[in-house]
C-alpha cells in the first residue's frame, strides 16, 4: 500500500490578501480543530450544569479537549472514512480522555451527532472572525471620518460613466465610502450579536440523544421521566452560556439560516471594501494622481519597471471582492438541503464558508491600513477640474440661462457651446463671451464666478456633516489622519 505523500502547508502563496493577517491564524485546521474540540467540552460542561454528565467528567473532558494533542493530518486522512472530521476526533478525544479517567470517556459526545460539533465549532470560528472584523472595520471608518472631516470643502471632479460630470467634494466620497463600511460593521455586529448559534439536533433534529440520555440520568435519581421540552431549553440556554453563542431557534442541520446570514454579511463587505478600493484605483492612476497607497518599503516594486509602484493595497482588497460574492453564492445555495440532514450540501459549506471568513477578514484588515495612511492631494484635484475648461459646471450655467432663454435653447446653447469649447481647446467662458444671448443675461464677473468648479458643489458640504453624525462606534474614536503612515 502506498503511503500517502504528506502535503505542504497552505501558506496564502496563491491568496495574499488573508496571508498574515489575524483572520487567517482564526481560520486555520488548528483553529477549526480547537473550535470543535470547544464544542465538544461546552457540551459535557453544559449536561453537566443540568445534572446529566458528571462534573468531574465534564472537567476531564474540557481538560483533554486541546488541539496540541492531537494529529491533525491523522485526523484528515481519517475524515475520509466518515466524510467528516468529527467522527475521527470523537473516537480520539474519547481515548485520551480514558486515558486520564476511564470513567469519563463514557460522557464524550453525549447524545450528541458530528453535524452538531461541527456546526457549533464553524459558528464559534466565524465568531471569532467576526470580532476581528468588526475591528478593522470601525478602524476603517474612523479613519474615513477624519478624512472626510479634513477635507469637507476640498473640490474634485465627480465622474459619471468615467467622464467629469460636475464638481464634488473628497469630503462627500470619503463620508460615502465611511457609510458603506458603517452599513457592512452593522450586519456583521448584528449577526454576531444573534446570528451565530449552538446547534442541538442530534442525529435527525428531533434532539432524541440528549433527551434519552437525560431521562436515563433522571432515571438514576427520581423515577419520573425528564421533561423533554423544558430539558432541551435548558440545554440549548446552557450549551450557548458555555460557547458564548446565541441559542438556536430551531435544529438547523438542512434550515441554513445562519450559513445564509453569514454569507449575506461577507458580501456586502467585501462590496463595500471593494468599492473603496476601485475607486482609490481610479484616482491613483499616473494621468489622475488625486490619492495615493500608503508607502512601506519594498511595497508594490515591479519585477521589471524599477519605476514604478503599484497599487497593492487596493489590489489585494479587489481580489477579494471579486471572489467572496462567488463564494458566497455557493453557501446560499448549500440552502437546498435535501431531507433532515444532507449528503453532500453540508459538506461544501466547509471550504466556502473558510475561504469567506479568510477573504473577508483579510480585505477588512488591508482596508484599514489603506485608509489609515491614504495620501490625498487636494492641488491635483483642483488641477484636474480645470481640464475641461469649466465645463464641467455647464449644466449651472444652462440652469441659469433658462429663465431667460427658455431650458430647451439654454440646454441646447451649452451643448454647442461646450461642443466648440473641446474642439478648439478655447475655455468656456470665451465661447460663450461671444455669444450675445448669454452676453445680454450674464455680464463677465458674473460668468466667471458661475464657472468656478468649487463654487458649483451643491450641498456637498451639508450632506458630510449630517453623514458624519452617524457614530463609528461608541468605543472607537476617529483617528488622526497620518498620510506617512
Amino acid at each position: 500500500m502506498t503511503t500517502p505523500a504528506q502535503p505542504g502547508p497552505d501558506a496564502g502563496l496563491l491568496s495574499p490578501i488573508r496571508a498574515g493577517t489575524p483572520a487567517e491564524a482564526a481560520v486555520d485546521d488548528r483553529a477549526w480543530l480547537q473550535a470543535m474540540l470547544d464544542a465538544e467540552a461546552a457540551l459535557a460542561r453544559a449536561q453537566a450544569s443540568l445534572g446529566t454528565v458528571p462534573p468531574a467528567a465534564a472537567a476531564t473532558i474540557t481538560e483533554t479537549a486541546r488541539a496540541e494533542l492531537f494529529d491533525l493530518r491523522a485526523l484528515a486522512l481519517a475524515a475520509r472514512e466518515a466524510a467528516n472530521p468529527v467522527v475521527a476526533l470523537v473516537r480520539e478525544l474519547t481515548r485520551l480522555v480514558a486515558r486520564a479517567e476511564p470513567t469519563a470517556a463514557a460522557y464524550v459526545h453525549r447524545g450528541s451527532t458530528s453535524q452538531d460539533v461541527f456546526d457549533t465549532a464553524a459558528m464559534l470560528v466565524s465568531a471569532r472572525v467576526a470580532r476581528l472584523l468588526l475591528t478593522d472595520l470601525r478602524r476603517t471608518a474612523a479613519a474615513l471620518y477624519t478624512l472626510a472631516a479634513d477635507h469637507r470643502d476640498t473640490p474634485m471632479a465627480a465622474r459619471t460613466l468615467t467622464l467629469h460630470a460636475v464638481p464634488t467634494t473628497f469630503g462627500l466620497k470619503a463620508a460615502g465610502w465611511r457609510d458603506l463600511v458603517l452599513d457592512a460593521a452593522d450586519r456583521v455586529e448584528r449577526v454576531l450579536e444573534s446570528g451565530l448559534c449552538v446547534s442541538l439536533g442530534g442525529a435527525a433534529g428531533t434532539a432524541a440523544g440528549y433527551l434519552e440520555y437525560a431521562a436515563i440520568a433522571a432515571a438514576d435519581r427520581a423515577p419520573t421521566r425528564a421533561d423533554h421540552g423544558t430539558y432541551l431549553s435548558d440545554l440549548n440556554t446552557a450549551f450557548a452560556a458555555e460557547t458564548g453563542l446565541a441559542p438556536q431557534r430551531t435544529p438547523w442541520h438542512s434550515l441554513r439560516t445562519p450559513i445564509a446570514d453569514l454569507a449575506a454579511a461577507f458580501a456586502l463587505t467585501t462590496g463595500a471594501l471593494g468599492k473603496i478600493a476601485v475607486d482609490v484605483q481610479s484616482m491613483l492612476r499616473t494621468e489622475v494622481g488625486e490619492v495615493g497607497e500608503p508607502a512601506a518599503a519594498g511595497r508594490g516594486r515591479s519585477s521589471a519597471m524599477p519605476h514604478k509602484r503599484n497599487p497593492v493595497l487596493t489590489t489585494l482588497i479587489r481580489s477579494a471582492a471579486l471572489q467572496v460574492p462567488l463564494l458566497t453564492t455557493g453557501l446560499t445555495q448549500c440552502m437546498l438541503a435535501e431531507d433532515e440532514r444532507s449528503a453532500g450540501v453540508w459538506h461544501a459549506e466547509w471550504q466556502l464558508l473558510r475561504e469567506c471568513l479568510r477573504l473577508t477578514g483579510g480585505a477588512a484588515h488591508t482596508a484599514a491600513e489603506l485608509t489609515e495612511g491614504l495620501l490625498v492631494n487636494p492641488e491635483r484635484m483642483r488641477t484636474n477640474l480645470k481640464l475641461t475648461g469649466s465645463q464641467l459646471v455647464s449644466e449651472r450655467i444652462a440652469a441659469v440661462l433658462a429663465s431667460g432663454l427658455g431650458r430647451t435653447r439654454a440646454q441646447d446653447l451649452l451643448a454647442e457651446t461646450s461642443s466648440t469649447a473641446r474642439r478648439t481647446g478655447r475655455p468656456l467662458a470665451a465661447v460663450l463671451a461671444d455669444i450675445p444671448a448669454v452676453a445680454a443675461h450674464l455680464g463677465s464677473e458674473e460668468l466667471s464666478a458661475l464657472l468656478d468648479p468649487a463654487g458649483y458643489t451643491g450641498a456637498a458640504g451639508t450632506l458630510v456633516d449630517r453623514m458624519l453624525e452617524r457614530p463609528t462606534e461608541p468605543d472607537v474614536q476617529p483617528r488622526p489622519h497620518d498620510p506617512g503612515r
